[in-house]
């Protein structure tokens, strides 16, 4: 196996997902499960290889001859179709999770169905199963005849129809086979945590593999997007619900974790956590498309975790409503080599101001839709806007999540003031309580001074990065999106045009000068200013280059090497197809005023 791999590993490009609402398995264009963890996103993994390509594990299924690939999700489905074409044949694999049903099924399922569409095909499949990052010492048995990896209170069983018996040796459990013109055989992973493990039967397997391809047609028949790049547009709404976790309502900013900003380097972190600054980017596209049962849930999980810390916010949440986030390193290698490899987030303990804004937008969203806001909500809303009276004219790591000196960035000013805008929208709504809205106002104003006389540059007619030095920062583009000042303000007009001519080279937007990938949220954030401000034609031929930037299946990641072409950082990267949904519905709402 080295279909277009270096060194064993895969580009990420060459990944698409599937999951079940609780997890998510990635999988390569040469047929591979290379990350997969149980029994949830952020759980310990089964299979590793993509953070240590030697042992961290893998599900390998492949023609035994040289083959080429192409690669579909099923129309409106995260159902992944990838076809190996040979010199003998063809065939077909269909990868699923299978969504929950009635009855009794695997706590989790992941299916592989093998169909022959030309000739005569020899397969092979390999399962390596590596629990707990490749640290967990895994033992093969038999129960009922099927090979089970057992390790502690995690078991996962290989169920084969038709598709070879199953050998074990070297800690693997493996098998060949030949599929034929017309024929159809099934690998089936089902996995335990801490329950008794359920061997399926092919018959219901079949039929859940059904329902889970229906419940996803029904899911995207439900989206609502009437505007130019509809395919981006349902991809990038499927690719998020991939990253809902359904127990709660969180939603992950990505399914991996230490996956590189820069190959080599040490800028490798844990995404598997649900960040509130995200919140109103979050809110907006849910809603845009019609997905309120999503919208309810996420904000609930967003009240419920941040309780935990009320009235601070902190930068990022468990998916379960925790806020612990240790960081530590694990032994794997890390990916091509780019290491340490981190689980936890010690982003966790910054003071980021601009979330604040970002979550009382939200809430301001929200009411919007719901009709209001309940007493606690309003009560707790008020408090951290009183909190922040308190907090903002700290420095902090703004919302790049720099670890070095904290500074006085402009974008966690002006988040602070929109944040204390909106509780003053919402008291004047009566849906928080006004006893403080005077003081709001207040600190309000001196935010817009600070910001106005600190921040900004005559010489480059745009604010900066920070007060008092004279960089630029793409993060800027969110006041316009957060509404800081009327999109077509002179200021405004001047900021995005100083983005666009210091960090954007072509389509890409880079957060800042000398960044090695461009940071791809940045780039849509850029065609939405350009919506905002009535800049239609700039809007539309940007979002057409960044439309063909996903990969073969319309993912991203979190960035993308201009030179190489490579995608960098985390996958799929929520922030991104947040991010895309939003420029379009922006480009579409300004186009038809």
């Amino acid at each position: 196996m080295n279909h277009g791999r270096i060194d064993g590993y895969a580009p990420i490009a060459d990944y698409g997902a599937v999951g079940d609402g609780r997890t998510v398995a990635l999988i390569a264009r040469d047929g591979a499960i290379d990350w997969l963890c149980v029994p949830d996103l952020d759980s310990a993994s089964v299979f590793g290889a993509l953070l240590d390509s030697e042992r961290g594990g893998r599900f390998v299924l492949e023609p035994e001859a040289g083959y080429e690939t192409t690669r579909r999700y099923l129309p409106g489905t995260n159902v992944l179709e990838t076809t190996f074409t040979t010199a003998a044949g063809v065939v077909r694999v269909t990868d699923a999770m299978t969504l929950p049903a009635a009855g009794l099924s695997p706590y989790r399922e992941l299916v592989r169905r093998i169909d022959g569409l030309a000739g005569e095909v020899p397969m092979r499949w390999r399962v390596e199963s590596r629990f707990g990052y490749a640290s967990a010492d895994t033992r093969i048995e038999h129960r009922a005849g099927v090979p089970v990896a057992t390790a502690g209170r995690d078991a996962l069983a290989v169920c084969s129809f038709g598709a070879g018996e199953a050998t074990t040796s070297d800690g693997a459990i493996a098998g060949r086979f030949s599929t034929r013109t017309g024929g159809a055989e099934l690998l089936v992973l089902s996995a335990a945590h801490q329950e008794p493990l359920v061997l399926p039967a092919r018959r219901e397997v079949e039929a859940r593999l059904e329902a889970t391809r229906g419940a996803w047609r029904r899911w995207s028949d439900g989206r609502k997007y009437a505007g130019p790049w509809p395919d981006a547009v349902l991809r990038s709404a499927l690719a998020l619900k991939l990253l809902v976790y359904a127990p709660s309502g969180a939603i992950a900013a990505a399914a991996t974790t230490s996956l590189p900003e820069e190959i080599g380097a040490d800028r490798n972190w844990d995404y598997r956590y649900s960040w509130p600054r995200d919140s109103a980017f979050t809110l907006e596209a849910l809603l845009a498309l019609g997905c309120a049962p999503e919208a309810y849930a996420f904000f609930s999980w967003l009240l419920h975790a941040s309780q935990l810390t009320h009235p601070r916010l902190q930068v990022l949440y468990r998916l379960d409503g925790r806020p612990e986030a240790e960081e530590r390193s694990l032994s794997l290698t890390g990916y091509r080599r780019s290491h340490p490899a981190r689980v936890g987030n010690g982003a966790a303990g910054q003071t980021q101001l601009d979330v604040y804004g970002e979550v009382l937008g939200a809430a301001a969203k929200f009411a919007d839709f719901s009709g209001g806001l309940d007493r606690d909500q309003g009560r707790r809303l008020a408090e951290i806007a009183d909190h922040i009276c308190g907090i903002w004219e700290q420095p902090d790591a703004g919302i790049w999540e720099l670890r070095g000196e904290p500074r006085h960035f402009t974008q966690s000013k002006m988040m602070c003031a929109v944040a204390l805008r909106r509780a003053c929208e919402l008291a004047e709504r009566g849906l928080l309580p006004r006893k403080h809205v005077e003081r709001w106002r207040d600190e309000e104003a001196r935010i817009r001074a600070f910001v106005d006389t600190r921040c900004y540059s005559q010489r480059k007619g745009s604010y900066v990065r920070s007060a008092g030095e004279e960089e630029l920062d793409s993060a800027l583009l969110l006041a316009v999106l957060a509404e800081y000042d009327e999109p077509d303000s002179s200021h405004m007009l001047g900021t995005v045009d100083a983005v666009r001519r210091e960090l954007a080279r072509g389509p890409l937007v880079y957060r800042w000068a000398d960044e090695p990938g461009a940071f791809l949220t940045c780039s849509f954030w850029l065609a939405e200013a350009f919506a905002r401000q009535g800049r239609l034609e700039q809007a539309a031929a940007l979002m057409d280059e960044l439309v063909g930037l996903a990969n073969d299946v319309g993912l991203y990641a979190e960035e993308f090497h201009a030179e190489t072409g490579e995608f960098l950082g985390n996958f799929p990267q929520g922030l991104t197809h947040l991010a895309l949904i939003n420029a379009a519905v922006a480009y579409t709402r300004a186009s038809e005023r």
